[in-house]
């Protein structure tokens, strides 16, 4: 029987993505659809991820075609999680503007086919955009630059 293995491990990180946001939510009180808990939405979005992962390993199962896998992109994977885990570790001390930009110029240059200029483009609206989002927009307290850049 064919089937895809890209669709099936994919629906499988959907299932267990949702399945852990489903649980963890339990511990925030979902409440009613009336009165709605902090864990109200976390819960049926992890619910709804792993529908459709569900969905997605069903299709890989009645695909008509074998979909291998092929050759893993490490130095993708290791440049987009090494920039999520720095900017957590930065944004605070660094700032919402310099964290932003070295995560967006590490997230882009993931792609083996990145430009310089079209990369510092992406990076600087990035960083335009969250501040305008997050800081004007949703007001949170997030310095612009940190503690650790004397100015």
């Amino acid at each position: 029987m064919p089937r895809s293995q890209k669709d099936i491990l994919a629906g499988l990180a959907f299932v267990g993505f949702g399945a852990a946001f489903a649980v963890l939510s339990i511990g925030y009180g979902i409440g009613t659809t009336v009165r709605m808990g902090p864990g109200y939405f976390p819960f049926f979005l992890g619910g709804a991820l792993v529908l459709l992962g569900a969905l997605i390993i069903a299709r890989g199962f009645l695909a008509g075609e074998e979909g291998a896998i092929g050759v893993i992109p490490w130095r993708a994977v290791a440049l987009i999680l090494g920039a999520i885990v720095l900017f957590g570790f930065t944004v605070r001390g660094l700032g919402l503007i310099p964290s932003t930009f070295v995560t967006a110029l590490m997230s882009a240059f993931a792609s083996r086919r990145a430009g310089v200029l079209p990369t510092l483009a992406i990076a600087i609206g990035l960083t335009v955009l969250c501040v305008l989002i997050f800081v004007l927009a949703l007001s949170l307290r997030l310095p612009l630059v940190g503690t650790w850049i004397r100015i």
